[in-house]
């Protein structure tokens, strides 16, 4: 068995800051030497543009694996950005649920495909990180049934926690049906706002309830951060100094350290 790391990014509410972890996480990785592959499982196809890649129509993605028109590996897309490629996702994956409702196995599709792949000597990924939807739909059931542990951003607003607990049922009900191995990884808290009362109130919440899940680094509010999407550009590389690239290097090293502490208790 590989031993690459199969990581997907959740959270049900949208605008959040999902994809842009995925990919700034990915790209600091990449950086540092580490093959990664970012599977866009997200019909608007944000983490796809969001490294220059086209969505078009006639490009292979996550739903011609899905459906079976091709292999994984004929769905991987290089990226600018050395040691990090991508498999594609557009529009058409919204069709996926309708058109997957009579089989038996449709919770295990991303699973049973990715299982052949991860386990053959095409397979030289460090780490896979899946952008989820905005969504609990099948597509995130789906990412939850593939992935070993879970990143989960938490935008630090008024509602940000009120939506966290029906995701952590689901997440829970999926460890007992689907995936027993399944754990939560840590929770980032995005868009923190330190002049703003609530971030504050949110952060100790979310640390009250999560304890030492929640990483130390927070994710500042940073207008950097919302251009370089528009750019089809990681923050990391349109802007290295403003303070989201900075915060997302920082939040690159504790992902790590925390790989290490893991590993030493394993």
């Amino acid at each position: 068995m590989k031993n690459t790391q199969i990581i997907s990014v959740i959270n049900q509410k949208g605008g959040v800051g999902k994809t842009t972890t995925v990919i700034n996480l990915a790209t600091a990785l990449s950086l540092l030497n580490k093959k990664v592959l970012v599977i866009d499982l997200d019909p608007q196809g944000n983490a796809t543009t969001g490294f220059g890649i086209s969505n078009n129509v006639n490009e292979k993605t996550i739903y011609d694996v899905l459906n079976g028109n091709c292999n994984f590996v004929e769905s991987i897309k290089k990226t600018k950005i050395k040691n990090l490629e991508v498999v594609p996702a557009n529009v058409d994956l919204s069709g996926l649920e309708v058109e997957t409702a009579n089989e038996n196995r449709r919770a295990f599709l991303l699973k049973d495909k990715m299982d052949n792949f991860v386990n053959s000597n095409e397979n030289n990924y460090s780490y896979i990180f899946i952008d989820c939807p905005p969504s609990l739909s099948l597509l995130t059931v789906m990412a939850l049934v593939v992935a070993k542990s879970l990143i989960v951003p938490l935008q630090a607003e008024f509602f940000a926690l009120e939506g966290l607990s029906q995701l952590i049922k689901t997440i829970d009900r999926v460890k007992i049906k689907l995936n027993p191995n399944l754990n939560i990884r840590g929770v980032l808290l995005t868009m923190f706002d330190k002049r703003n009362k609530l971030s504050g109130e949110v952060d100790s919440e979310a640390r009250k309830f999560f304890k030492s899940k929640v990483y130390q680094t927070v994710i500042p509010r940073n207008v950097r951060l919302s251009e370089a999407p528009s750019h089809g550009t990681p923050v990391l590389i349109y802007d290295k100094s403003c303070s989201g690239s900075k915060s997302y290097l920082n939040f690159t090293d504790e992902f790590l350290k925390q790989e290490q502490i893991m590993e030493s208790a394993a």
